[in-house]
């Protein structure tokens, strides 16, 4: 799980998306995208399927465990 705000971050970067703009598409708060980028919290499943969904990416990948 400590890839997940690593990959998060790498993610919004790529889309050139700020925090405040990640959170008003997904509607996870900003709060909570800085929390899982800083590795302070662990995001829940259903957190994870949102940001897979939106970035279009596996569960596996944002989790780190396939590149």
């Amino acid at each position: 799980m400590s890839k997940f705000g690593e990959r998060l971050k790498e993610l919004r970067l790529d889309q050139k998306l700020t925090q405040d703009k990640l959170a008003e598409l997904t509607g996870v708060t900003q709060a909570a995208i800085s929390c899982y980028e800083l590795k302070k919290t662990k995001p829940t499943d259903e957190v994870i399927i949102i940001f897979c969904k939106f970035f279009k990416v596996s569960a596996d990948y944002i989790l780190g465990l396939d590149d």
